[in-house]
């Protein structure tokens, strides 16, 4: 049975209604800041936390489909994860639909073969809830690090809107812990799990240092994206990366990140917003017309 037929013969117990989703505004009413551009600055982090899964990290680093490398095609590939962050938490029921018909396509073609290290399938239910699971802790740990601490009911009120991160795709409701201390005990389950071969650390090095962009873009922001991509790592991930780290820099990065969301809160909200507004501007666009939308 192939992967995608696989995928159908269980697709009724996916997903497919999910409650009104909130506006960019009300999301901004209830969580300043949380889904600004600003957020943007975990982003390296958040994938090393990501692909530190070997399922994960082997499934992208072999991946057969080179036109969503980030290392290949680095603009349509952010497009592609930023869209389906502002599908899952802010598109329609619709839309989520649609963007899950199309991301299967892509995702049928990314699985282990008799030479990988580890076996791995894109549409490994357990693979992607820790993916939708890195993401959900990002919007969080990051937010709070930019604007300050969210109360634990805060934390929780979010944490029920987020689960389309998972739903989306293959995560069904069930397999989404259904709290957040439930939540907690899965994320610290699933720290114990990680682990960085040398291939992947080289793969995940590319990424921090920007070497996938031109040589003037990694000379004026290389080193910086590094210093806030290793800021905002967990411990045991800074130490199998093998990223220097001390006190003096950590300091430094509480410094320079709480200073950006402070400014950032001072700029009106569309243009706060504008990175998640225009790819889902986009992805409507492309949706009506029937153009690809990966």
């Amino acid at each position: 049975m192939t992967a995608q037929a696989s995928l159908e013969s269980r697709s009724t117990r996916l997903e497919h209604e999910w409650p009104t989703p909130p506006t960019p505004k009300e999301l901004d009413n209830r969580f300043p800041g949380i889904f600004d551009g600003a957020m943007l600055l975990a982003g390296g982090a958040n994938i090393i936390l990501q692909l530190a899964l070997p399922g994960v990290g082997y499934g992208v680093a072999e991946s057969r489909v080179k036109s969503g490398s980030i290392l290949h095609h680095p603009i349509k590939r952010s497009r592609t994860t930023f869209t389906y962050l502002a599908v899952a938490m802010m598109g329609t029921s619709e839309e989520k639909l649609a963007y899950r018909k199309a991301v299967n396509r892509s995702h049928a073609q990314v699985h282990s073969t008799d030479a990988s290290p580890v076996k791995y399938n894109a549409f490994d239910e357990n693979l992607q809830m820790w993916v939708a699971a890195c993401l959900y802790w990002g919007f969080v740990d990051t937010h709070q690090k930019l604007h300050g601490p969210m109360t634990r009911q805060e934390q929780e009120d979010f944490y029920q809107l987020a689960h389309p991160l998972g739903t989306t795709l293959q995560v069904r409701q069930e397999t989404w812990p259904k709290d957040l201390e439930a939540f907690e005990q899965y994320w610290q389950d699933g720290l114990k799990q990680l682990h960085i071969d040398e291939r992947i650390r080289d793969y995940l090095m590319m990424i921090a240092d920007l070497k996938f962009l031109s040589p003037v873009t990694r000379f004026l922001f290389g080193r910086f994206n590094r210093f806030v991509t290793t800021g905002f790592l967990p411990p045991e991930l800074r130490e199998q990366m093998k990223l220097d780290w001390n006190d003096k820099k950590q300091r430094r990065f509480e410094r320079t990140v709480r200073t950006i969301g402070r400014l950032s809160l001072l700029m009106p909200r569309v243009i706060r917003q504008a990175p998640y507004n225009l790819v889902l501007w986009d992805f409507r666009h492309r949706l009506k017309k029937g153009k690809p939308l990966v």
